[in-house]
C-alpha cells in the first residue's frame, strides 16, 4: 500500500459494513433454532459432523471478502509513480596549502599542518557536487591534485602532504599563480580559491599581489586565510642527537598583504584563525557562501489500483454462489 490514494476516500466509510455483517452472522448463529426437533438425540452418538457443515460458514464469508473488496474498488486506488530531475551546478575549488617548515608550529594540535588537513578533509568531504583541486607550496609551488570529482583520491593525496617535500619558504604568488593555472580554464560558473598560510611571502618569482589581480581577470574569488596564534608559538627542533626541543618563535603574518590580495577579486575575504576551533569555523563559513546550485523538477504520474479490488470482488462473488447453490445442493 505504499504510496496509494483514493481517488473517493469518503466511500471507505462503506467498510464499516464488513465487521456489522460479521457481528450479524455470530448473533445470528447464537439465536438460531433447531428446524428438527427430536426428544431423544442418542441414536445421533458417534455421527461426526460432515465437511459440509464445518464449512457452513463459508458462502457467508465469501461475501463479506466481496463487499469488502467491492468498497474498495469503488474509491478507487491509486499510485503515484514520482520522479526528481535533479540539475546541480557545482563550483570548481583550488586549495592551496603552506607546507612550510614553520607549519610544524604546534600552536594548533598536533600542528598547524596536520590540523589544517583535518578540516580540509572535512571540508572536501561535505562538497560533494564540487569539482575540486589541490596545490601545495612553501619555497616553491606544485599542483597535488588537479580538478576532479573523485573526492576519495583526493583526500588520499592530501593525507599524504607533509612539510619538507620541497625547497623551504613562503611563495605566496607562486602558490596562488600556480592555483590560478589550475582553475583559469573552468567553464564552472563559480571559481573559488582558499589560500592558507601561516607566513610572510620571502620566496618566488611572482608578486602575491599581481597574482591576485589576475585571479581578479579570470574571474576566480579568492578567500585568504592566516594561521597562526598571537605572539609566539611552539615550534619542535633536533639537536645532534635526534632528541626534540621546543623553542618559542615569533608568528608572524602578513594580514595587510592577505586581505589586500582577496580584496582584488571582489567578493574574496580575508580570515585569520587563530586555533584549530576558529579554523574549523571559518571553512564553515566558506562552505555557507559557497553553495552549490541545485534545481530540482519532479514528476508524478497516477495509475489505477482498482482492478485487483474488482477481481477479487467478483471471484468471492462467484465463489459465494457455486459453494452456496451447487456445493451445498449436491
Amino acid at each position: 500500500m505504499n504510496n496509494i490514494t483514493f481517488a473517493h476516500p469518503w466511500l471507505l466509510l462503506g467498510l464499516v459494513a464488513v465487521p456489522l455483517m460479521v457481528a450479524y452472522y455470530i448473533w445470528r448463529y447464537h439465536k438460531q433454532e433447531a428446524a428438527l426437533q427430536h426428544s431423544d438425540i442418542d441414536i445421533f452418538t458417534g455421527i461426526g459432523k460432515s465437511l459440509r457443515v464445518r464449512l457452513r460458514w463459508l458462502p457467508y464469508a465469501l461475501r463479506v471478502v466481496a463487499v469488502g473488496a467491492l468498497v474498495v474498488a469503488l474509491a478507487r486506488p491509486q499510485s503515484q509513480l514520482s520522479r526528481q530531475q535533479m540539475k546541480v551546478e557545482g563550483i570548481d575549488i583550488v586549495m592551496a596549502m603552506d607546507i612550510s617548515g614553520s607549519m610544524l608550529a604546534e600552536d594548533f594540535k598536533p600542528n598547524r599542518l596536520e590540523a589544517a588537513k583535518q578540516v580540509a578533509a572535512e571540508f572536501i568531504d561535505g562538497r560533494k557536487n564540487d569539482r575540486m583541486s589541490l596545490v601545495v607550496f612553501s619555497g616553491e609551488a606544485f599542483t597535488q591534485v588537479p580538478l576532479t570529482v573523485d573526492h576519495r583520491v583526493l583526500l588520499s593525496q592530501l593525507e599524504k602532504v607533509k612539510s619538507g617535500i620541497v625547497r623551504d619558504g613562503t611563495a605566496l604568488g607562486d602558490g596562488l599563480a600556480t592555483a590560478i593555472n589550475r582553475i583559469k580554464d573552468s567553464e564552472a560558473k563559480s571559481k573559488v580559491i582558499i589560500l592558507l598560510t601561516d607566513g610572510v611571502n620571502n620566496q618566488g618569482s611572482i608578486d602575491p599581489q599581481s597574482a591576485a589581480e589576475i585571479a581578479a581577470l579570470y574571474g576566480i574569488r579568492l578567500y585568504t586565510i592566516g594561521v597562526g596564534s598571537r605572539g609566539k608559538a611552539p615550534y619542535p627542533f633536533r639537536d645532534q642527537f635526534g632528541r626534540i626541543h621546543y623553542q618559542n618563535i615569533d608568528v608572524e603574518i602578513d594580514e595587510a598583504l592577505m586581505q589586500q590580495m582577496a580584496e582584488a577579486t571582489g567578493d574574496g575575504q580575508y580570515f585569520r584563525a587563530t586555533n584549530k576551533k576558529a579554523l574549523h569555523e571559518i571553512f564553515s563559513q566558506i562552505d555557507e557562501m559557497e553553495k552549490s546550485k541545485i534545481d530540482v523538477t519532479q514528476y508524478a504520474q497516477t495509475r489505477d489500483e482498482y482492478a485487483p479490488w474488482l477481481w477479487l470482488a467478483l471471484l468471492a462473488l462467484a465463489a459465494e454462489l457455486i459453494v452456496r447453490w451447487i456445493w451445498f445442493k449436491l
